[in-house]
């Protein structure tokens, strides 16, 4: 009988060592877990993802693409028109690129938006309009900003009824305020209210975070998101961006040219995609820049034509304006210039350098300042001027010959 009491304690003894090697090996891995959103951002630390709202057909209504580095709590959203044309490698032709998202699904659609727009996005939510409507009512509303009131009654007999500044909309107003559509509403008005809506998104997430990040709650918000992260995970992501600075969002758009293809009016992006991936780059670089004051705001641009081609500064002007920076209503300069120059106002050479890539540009002389005051009100007008001359070709500097 002893005989078996002791076999019987070495067995116990050697389950009781593979239940602690078991514990202590799942102990380890959980401690060296890394949760998919921090394993997915890269080197850079930048979070992207993209935001699709289905229409009530299966399409999409609209779509943003978030870059946000959570560090400085700075973001951009890069609206992508439904109608953005392109030869599709998913669908194998041209087409609008709406049809990536209906025939092959969102995985397929935020690999063609990836590619768009030069960049990783490891990470999609996908909401359907009834459930923005509901998400903007669980919000206490989007707000927005109206530049004039909306009074009209649309084709369906349909009276659209929208007040003018900055108001708060709930869910149904919401809808109206995405789906309306008069005769004179231009293609850049229309993308306006998209990215007004994304921006509202994120700013009630910033507002209301402290309902949404209670566990009791967040299921509530999220119900009707479709991502391609586990709960966790997806908890994870959502707590960064409610730290979101709201008040300083960069909005940008895919500038083109429409063509008709077939029966279609396409947007086809300007430089074959090329110039909207440099914007977007010269965007992250700005968000992620740490070092004093390039952060804290967007920078003011004043671009003059030094040359006698006509309209040269406000087609200038545009580009800098979807590259993220402010730009002043262009004006002729005081006479006729060779080459091109950027003035740098305010001192800040990192910036001078971006603004001149952007167009090639590297004659940057700086603005002699001699106090503070001086710096403060240079900042307050213009930061940069940047004066075109005969050797900018509408999009860059070309280098002269030697």
């Amino acid at each position: 009988m002893k005989k078996i009491r002791d076999e019987q304690k070495g067995i116990i003894f050697l389950v009781l060592m593979v239940v602690i090697l078991i514990a202590a090996a799942v102990f380890f891995a959980l401690s060296l877990r890394t949760d998919n959103v921090t394993e997915n951002l890269g080197e850079d630390q930048v979070i992207r993802e993209l935001f699709v709202f289905e229409s009530d057909s299966g399409g999409v209504l609209f779509s943003s693409v978030l870059v946000y580095y959570p560090v400085t709590q700075r973001a951009a959203i890069v609206n992508v028109p439904s109608n953005t044309g392109a030869i599709y490698s998913s669908l194998g032709r041209v087409d609008a690129i709406e049809e990536v998202y209906k025939e092959k699904g969102v995985e397929a659609f935020r690999k063609e938006v990836a590619d768009l727009l030069g960049m990783k996005i490891p990470f999609y939510t996908v909401t359907k309009v009834s459930d923005l409507r509901k998400l903007t009512d669980m919000l206490g509303g989007l707000r927005v900003f109206i530049p004039s009131p909306v009074d009209f009654t649309d084709d369906n007999g349909k009276r659209i009824l929208l007040p003018s500044g900055a108001v708060n909309l709930d869910g149904d107003k919401i809808m109206m305020y995405l789906t309306y559509r008069q005769n004179d509403d231009d293609y850049i008005s229309v993308q306006e209210r998209y990215q007004n809506v994304m921006a509202a998104i994120l700013t009630g997430f910033h507002d209301k975070s402290y309902l949404i990040l209670n566990p009791k709650n967040f299921s509530r918000y999220t119900e009707g998101m479709k991502t391609n992260l586990e709960i966790d995970d997806t908890f994870t992501l959502v707590k960064m961006i409610c730290n979101i600075d709201a008040e300083s969002i960069i909005k940008q758009n895919i500038t083109g040219v429409n063509r008709k293809n077939d029966d279609k009016i396409l947007l086809y992006p300007s430089e074959n995609g090329g110039f909207i991936k440099t914007a977007v780059k010269q965007t992250t670089n700005m968000l992620t820049s740490t070092g004093g004051i390039q952060t804290s705001r967007i920078y003011v641009l004043e671009i003059q034509n030094g040359t006698s081609e006509q309209g040269l500064a406000a087609r200038t002007a545009e580009l800098f304006r979807n590259a993220s920076y402010d730009v002043l209503s262009p004006v002729n300069a005081l006479g006729y210039y060779d080459k091109t120059v950027i003035i740098d106002h305010i001192g800040n050479e990192e910036i001078a350098k971006m603004v001149g890539e952007f167009i090639h540009c590297t004659n940057i002389q700086e603005e002699e300042i001699n106090t503070e005051e001086e710096v403060e009100n240079a900042s307050a007008n213009v930061d940069f001027t940047v004066i075109l001359g005969r050797d900018f070709n509408g999009r860059y500097v070309i280098p002269s010959s030697k």
